[in-house]
């Protein structure tokens, strides 16, 4: 083989090392694009599921309070009822 072909096949290889390369660089920045727009939309979902969390637990707070209440409620009813039932006797 001579030095002017090694110097064609050389060439010819480097044309397509470079096309593969710039179909890469595409890819990349394809993948780039992608990555930025889930990660916009992982934060919208952690804000909305931050929300949530906290509306979810301000109701939890505001039906265990009413829940005490209610117990307090039915204990003190239940004592009257046991005095009621101790002036019948």
């Amino acid at each position: 083989m001579h030095v002017k072909d090694i110097c064609s096949d050389l060439k010819r290889d480097i044309r397509k090392i470079e096309h593969a390369n710039e179909i890469l660089k595409s890819e990349r920045h394809e993948v780039d694009e992608k990555t930025i727009v889930l990660n916009v939309e992982l934060d919208k979902l952690k804000e909305t599921l931050s929300m949530r969390e906290e509306v979810f637990n301000t109701n939890l707070s505001k039906l265990e309070n009413e829940s005490l209440k209610l117990k307090q409620k039915i204990k003190s009813l239940v004592d009257e009822n046991s005095k009621m039932l101790e002036k019948l006797k």
